[in-house]
């Protein structure tokens, strides 16, 4: 009998640590509020981290994990919780009333938003398919001035990130006018009236990717036609690289620039062709780790200096540090095709 209360009142104990510790978070920066001054690109990212607050509690629930709604405009078959994710994000762009398009992976055509000011392409649940595994996923977006980005490169970005669904909900941001990129974690709110931005508070400043033995390789399938993929997986291999990947790009590549080293790569080859979408996963993605201090790569250029010719492009892809994606450069190159 003392053995169950004495481990009843200790776990107790452990829990009211803990949620004292959240609700404090004193080891926090800034808000996201304070961190952006720039109006109305404010209203935009509010806006997202709304709709992300909601997803994160979707997803906490199990709303939405079982059955198949339909095929999107790629042809892939969505989960009920992929519609509902860009449902509640497109909702939250409307209210903003500071975006005039949006497009998205799961409806691909640039459309009217009701507002004025950007133009916003977003995964609304990249990594969809290992949800039923409880892995991290999250939400990728890109957001330009004006209302398209056709023609455009992801230089023009005046903005990108990703949000992750894991243990914590975390913001990894990048703003054109601001050096580096930054980390946001969601915290519990304190009251009702307690602003959307002031509940997202800094947890890292990413300056640089250094060399390191850490890789993340997707589309493995293509080792068996692309040479070149094939010898660069024994590079790492024989070189003693560290494995560390689960399928959500998302996670993958954010902890390039947690860990502070390595690469994430997904080659193509004629048997198992590029599958990432350049303008909703590769581009965003690729603005946060060049601003964390990082390289990005198709094989032979950035992925931010390749113009943007249509919604539904799709592209191999490189991230890390310089030496990495040199290598991959040279042992990849152009992406090949069936």
């Amino acid at each position: 009998m003392y053995y169950k209360d004495h481990k009843s009142s200790t776990i107790l104990h452990a829990q009211e640590e803990a949620n004292q510790d959240r609700l404090t978070m004193d080891h926090l920066g800034e808000t996201l509020g304070s961190f952006l001054s720039q109006e109305p690109l404010k209203g935009c990212i509010e806006a997202l981290a709304e709709a992300a607050e909601e997803i994160s509690l979707l997803l906490r629930k199990g709303a939405g994990l079982g059955g198949l709604a339909s095929v999107n405009t790629f042809g892939d078959q969505q989960l009920q919780v992929d519609v509902l994710a860009d449902q509640i994000i497109e909702k939250a762009l409307q209210r903003s009333g500071v975006v005039e398009t949006i497009c998205s992976e799961e409806n691909s055509e640039e459309r009217p938003c009701g507002g004025a000011g950007f133009a916003v392409a977003y995964d609304p649940l990249d990594g969809s398919s290992i949800i039923d595994t409880n892995f991290a996923v999250g939400t990728i977006f890109g957001i330009v001035k004006g209302k398209s980005f056709i023609g455009r490169k992801g230089r023009e970005l005046v903005a990108a990130g990703c949000f992750v669904y894991g243990p914590r909900t975390e913001l990894t941001l990048a703003v054109a006018e601001k050096d580096f990129s930054h980390q946001f974690v969601l915290v519990p709110r304190d009251s009702d009236d307690t602003s959307v931005l002031d509940r997202w508070k800094k947890n890292n400043t990413f300056k640089t990717i250094q060399s390191g033995k850490l890789f993340a390789p997707g589309n493995l399938r293509a080792t068996v036609d692309n040479r070149g993929y094939q010898q660069l997986v024994n590079y790492w291999m024989n070189n003693k690289y560290q494995l560390r990947y689960t399928g959500g790009m998302v996670p993958d590549v954010i902890q390039l620039l947690i860990k502070g080293k390595g690469v994430f790569c997904n080659p193509a080859s004629p048997s198992a062709p590029a599958k990432l979408r350049l303008l909703f996963e590769c581009v965003p993605l690729a603005f946060l780790i060049e601003k964390g201090g990082g390289q990005s790569s198709n094989g032979t250029i950035s992925l931010l200096d390749i113009s943007i010719s249509g919604t539904e492009e799709r592209c191999q892809v490189c991230y890390g540090a310089k030496e990495e994606v040199e290598r991959f450069n040279s042992m990849i190159g152009e992406m090949m095709s069936s």
